[in-house]
């Protein structure tokens, strides 16, 4: 996407994303191409325990996750994005907190950060790991999604202009072992996930 007359800032995120959640609702696509990372998370896992961390509607991942038998925590920072999974997802527990500085004084089996942790700055990334490990108990598995490479882009949601960044793969890989992950697997653009970047990774 072209950079935007005026360009999004990442404290944008949030507003945005309470704005536009009804509309995300109906168009974010059902089709789960998601599948292989979903499938690849289930099989690293040692338990059941999800921490959903920028969870938005639920639709489909949460969906598919609990069928799978996953016992979810949806957290979101816009509140009518938690509105939508809690009638997606019932039963569910959900939380309407910022990622950033959480602590929920839970560890859980597996925590997904899809789509979401990308939209923060750098900096704010760098210090998500330590928060990522807060929540994982030992052997528990972290999947987020980030950029290929060292950058900010620009997206859009229902026609509004989102930020996104990425540090470079080899910074990732330096800041997770430092909180104590060790990586399972990277996939740059991804041909089989839409061209999504994301990794794999267990707490050691």
């Amino acid at each position: 996407m072209a950079t935007p007359a005026t360009p999004p800032l990442p404290g944008d995120i949030l507003p945005t994303y309470r704005r536009v959640a009804d509309r995300f609702a109906v168009l974010r696509t059902t089709a789960l191409f998601e599948r292989p990372m979903l499938d690849a998370l289930e099989r690293a896992t040692p338990g059941r325990d999800l921490l959903d961390l920028g969870c938005g509607t639920g639709r489909p991942l949460a969906q598919h996750l609990q069928r799978r038998g996953f016992r979810l925590t949806g957290v979101d920072g816009a509140a009518p994005m938690l509105t939508h999974y809690r009638r997606n997802v019932p039963g569910a527990r959900t939380c309407c907190r910022d990622m950033r500085g959480l602590a929920l004084r839970q560890r859980f089996h597996a925590l997904l950060a899809w789509n979401s942790f990308f939209h923060l700055d750098p900096t704010a990334q760098s210090r998500m790991f330590p928060v990522f490990a807060a929540h994982l108990r030992p052997g528990g598995v972290l999947v987020f999604s980030s950029g290929p490479a060292r950058g900010e882009a620009y997206g859009a949601v229902d026609g509004a202009p989102v930020y996104h960044a990425s540090h470079d793969p080899l910074c990732y890989r330096s800041m997770l072992t430092r909180a104590g992950f060790r990586v399972l697997m990277f996939r740059p653009e991804d041909p089989a996930l839409d061209r999504h970047s994301w990794w794999l990774c267990r707490r050691t």
